[in-house]
């Protein structure tokens, strides 16, 4: 069976959201970032703890471990699809309620933009 298809959240004015977060991240920091994507592409939605958790709704977090915690928010839309919403560097023990919030706020957004086209 094939790879997911890993998607960008793109806003309305074109932005990427995690893309800019990818840019912001040393270059040791991206690596590890761009392997945990890619387990995610292989495995999809069967990749399960402890490199993803469920945080709420349709919402996950996959989990990006090191010096730095890195998560990356996301939704499975359409089949074998996922879509990246947010990423961020954790700083707190627990998720951050705003940056599950943002995720949600973008999944709105999306799911607006692309289910009235």
């Amino acid at each position: 069976m094939s790879d997911w298809q890993i998607t960008f959240y793109v806003t309305e004015s074109g932005r990427c959201p995690v893309e800019e977060f990818f840019d912001d991240l040393p270059e040791a920091e991206m690596v590890r970032m761009d392997r945990k994507v890619r387990l995610l592409a292989a495995l999809g939605t069967s990749i399960g703890p402890p490199h993803v958790d469920h945080l709420r709704g349709k919402i996950w977090e996959l989990r990006v471990p090191g010096r730095l915690q890195h998560r990356l928010l996301y939704v499975a839309v359409e089949e074998r699809s996922i879509l990246l919403l947010h990423g961020f560097t954790k700083k707190a023990r627990k998720t951050p309620k705003r940056e599950i919030e943002i995720a949600e706020s973008r999944f709105n957004d999306y799911l607006e933009r692309h289910l009235s086209s």
